[in-house]
């Protein structure tokens, strides 16, 4: 397949996955009816506003396809990133039907997506059009991902919610650390986990869970505060 083709398809997925809540009934999180563990609250799962950043995320990603199909020099590293970004957006297109329907299998998905996606953001080029809807997105999905699991480990009976939901985050902040250490100059990575990270504080603050919202609050910090433990050589 040659680059303008790929770049065409992103378009069209990219397109697709912004249309699929409005085909569905939309998501903001997982329902405890899903599951045979019927629990109050999932620690984990941030309030329901803070996925509101989907908005974002999908103009971010629909804007950056527009421009690399009309504009593809100033955003060469597009091309290189198609197939896994391509694989993301293509199982995001029908990830929300599948969590209404199984939440067991949405997690698979977004597992996939999620690594899917830090493939594509460790393949874009320098440039903030290539890297920033690209890190949101994956930032998000990031703490998406440990939000899920720990949603199903609670809801089919291996851990209780609030021990699910610490050994997840502080799995998700790991990997955020890690993906980060690799591309320290793509803030909005950052920026994507750091807004989940609030949304679990919100939630917890409101319930009385003050250890998760302090835990979420040091990854808050720490994620912030990135830059200045890289050397300013690596930041580009």
């Amino acid at each position: 397949m040659n680059d303008r083709n790929a770049r065409i398809i992103i378009l069209l997925l990219a397109v697709g996955f912004a249309v699929s809540p409005v085909l569905s009934n939309g998501f903001g999180g997982f329902y405890t009816e899903s599951f045979p563990v019927q629990v109050d609250r999932w620690p984990a799962q941030p309030v329901g506003w803070a996925f509101s950043i989907w908005g974002l995320i999908y103009l971010g990603l629909i804007l950056a396809s527009v421009w690399a199909l009309w504009r593809p020099e100033t955003m060469p590293g597009w091309g290189r990133a198609a197939w896994p970004h391509g694989i993301s957006l293509f199982i995001g297109v029908f990830w929300i039907e599948a969590a209404l329907r199984s939440p067991s299998i949405a997690t698979a998905m977004i597992l996939v997506m999620a690594a899917a996606a830090i493939m594509a953001m460790l393949r874009v080029g320098p440039g903030w059009r290539e890297w920033a809807p690209i890190g949101l997105y994956t930032g998000w999905l990031t703490a998406a991902s440990g939000v899920a699991l720990s949603v199903v480990a609670t809801g089919y009976g291996i851990l209780p919610p609030r021990t699910a939901a610490i050994a997840l985050i502080i799995c998700v902040l790991i990997a955020a650390v890690a993906v980060a250490f690799v591309r320290p100059h793509v803030w909005s990575y950052r920026a994507g986990v750091i807004w989940a990270l609030f949304g679990v504080i919100v939630a917890n603050a409101g319930a009385g869970d003050w250890l998760i919202a302090m835990i979420c609050g040091a990854g808050i910090i720490m994620l912030a505060m990135f830059d200045r433990f890289i050397p300013k050589s690596s930041r580009g």
